[in-house]
């Protein structure tokens, strides 16, 4: 086959340092279509951007071209840059060390948005330690709870 094609989704879900409530609702529509921007710019085209006051969630599909480790590294490098550039109350706005990605298939995306759109009313009864650590289990990711947080 002369071409190489692919469709590969995938959720990603980091937080803040520290998981920081630093994603208040003046920066939340600015940053999430930053980070969407950033996936674009990257040819992992994002099909939704959310998340809550100390984290994001993105769906997007990966490019044949990018790896996944280099695509989470200029969406954390250019988005903390960018945050910081938005006012005093971001001057110390770092990213998390990790983060947590997902695969989805085509049948699951649906949900995935759904989700993802339902973040402050899913928040409202859950922590984001918790979200994660059930994501996780769901995923069936082996994990040392000493090294998932920062």
């Amino acid at each position: 086959m002369p071409q190489s094609l692919t469709k590969v989704y995938v959720h990603i879900v980091f937080s803040t340092k520290y998981r920081q409530p630093l994603i208040d609702d003046q920066l939340k529509p600015a940053l999430f279509a930053y980070l969407g921007g950033v996936c674009q710019g990257m040819e992992c085209h994002p099909i939704r951007v959310g998340g809550h006051h100390d984290h994001v969630h993105i769906l997007c599909t990966l490019s044949r071209k990018v790896a996944l480790m280099d695509l989470l590294e200029e969406i954390k490098k250019r988005s903390s840059k960018w945050a910081k550039t938005q006012g005093e109350a971001y001057a110390n706005f770092y990213w998390q060390d990790g983060y947590g990605a997902f695969s989805v298939s085509q049948s699951g995306v649906k949900k995935v948005i759904q989700y993802i759109d339902n973040q402050a009313k899913h928040h409202s009864k859950q922590s984001f330690q918790d979200e994660f650590r059930s994501l996780l289990e769901k995923y069936e990711v082996q994990y040392d709870e000493r090294y998932v947080w920062d």
